[in-house]
């Protein structure tokens, strides 16, 4: 399975980038990065409309989206996995997965999603979601191929 991370902003050396790439570079499944950012003094609707555009470019046409949102629906690691592995299974060979900037996603990216993803109740900052994200593709690979890495419930 192919997987992309299309995010808002540029990962600056730090922590937070380091805490991506180590969990990138433990994947099986390839994971491509694309970054995108409107630099235009725009209002808030104007930005998450065009920061809505430049993300969506980036999908690859057949893509499942999933973009990541506060106002997304959380499940637990095994879930998340299985979910990968259907569409894997029913087919579908690209996932994308989408971060907003500080101001989230505008409607243009809601509607195209195939599903809605949140970690949680609690603001993130974006840079440290990219880092969560790949830690969670890590573990999902992990329970799927039956790896001890997750010892959490598996029902």
């Amino acid at each position: 399975m192919q997987l992309l991370l299309a995010a808002v902003g540029r990962a600056k050396p730090g922590p937070e980038r380091d805490l991506f790439e180590h969990y990138r570079r433990r994947l099986g499944w390839p994971l491509a990065v694309r970054e995108v950012e409107e630099k235009r003094p725009l209002s808030v609707a104007e930005r998450l409309a065009r920061e809505g555009d430049l993300l969506l470019a980036q999908v690859p046409a057949g893509s499942v989206l999933l973009v990541l949102d506060e106002r997304g629906k959380q499940l637990e690691s095994p879930s998340f996995a299985e979910r990968l592995a259907a569409w894997r299974d029913g087919g579908r060979s690209q996932v994308a997965f989408v971060i907003g900037g500080a101001d989230g996603h505008g409607e243009n990216v809601r509607r195209r999603a195939d599903f809605l993803l949140s970690f949680g109740a609690m603001t993130w900052p974006h840079m440290l979601v990219r880092g969560m994200l790949a830690e969670q593709l890590y573990r999902a690979e992990c329970i799927l191929a039956h790896h001890p890495y997750h010892r959490g419930r598996i029902d």
